[in-house]
């Protein structure tokens, strides 16, 4: 809905025209003024263009709302970066693919650029062992491959 502003506008004109005849007919039952005549038929449509404007106007507070919040983790996510939070932002996304103490260390060697070799080396471990747990790291994160790892890590904390 918000890629269309027309529609946008739209709801908005309906809304204010359902809301303006509304009003004016209390105002003028209040203060004895004389009322628009409107045929039935034509007061059932205002009703529904009334009650429409009111569930869409609902429906896209509730979208304006998540994306709102969505994009103030986005810019916290971005402030704690450059903030010199990295290494914590990267722990916190690390953490939520609910990763063993062992494959986040393997993902923070696989972050760094490291070969399966050089992991295998520093972990004192064979590199069977290291090839397992970075299968299990791109399950767990949704991903095929280290690129696609980093590509997600980028995306998801950086943007």
């Amino acid at each position: 809905m918000l890629r269309h502003p027309w529609l946008l506008w739209a709801l908005v004109l309906v809304q204010v025209g359902c809301g303006a005849y509304f009003l004016w007919e209390i105002l003028a039952a209040i203060l004895g003024l004389p009322t628009i005549p409107l045929r039935w038929q034509t007061r059932e449509l205002v009703d529904i263009g009334a009650s429409l404007g009111l569930v869409l106007g609902a429906v896209l507070g509730v979208v304006l709302a998540i994306n709102a919040s969505r994009a103030i983790r986005r810019a916290d996510s971005a402030r704690r970066v450059t903030s010199g939070e990295f290494t914590e932002v990267v722990e916190d996304y690390l953490r939520k693919l609910d990763l063993t103490p062992a494959e986040t260390e393997v993902a923070w060697f696989l972050l760094k650029g490291m070969s399966l070799t050089e992991i295998a080396d520093l972990r004192s471990t064979r590199e069977g062992t290291v090839k397992a747990q970075c299968t299990a790291i791109y399950r767990k994160a949704g991903v095929s491959g280290k690129s696609q790892l980093f590509s997600l890590l980028v995306e998801d904390v950086l943007l």
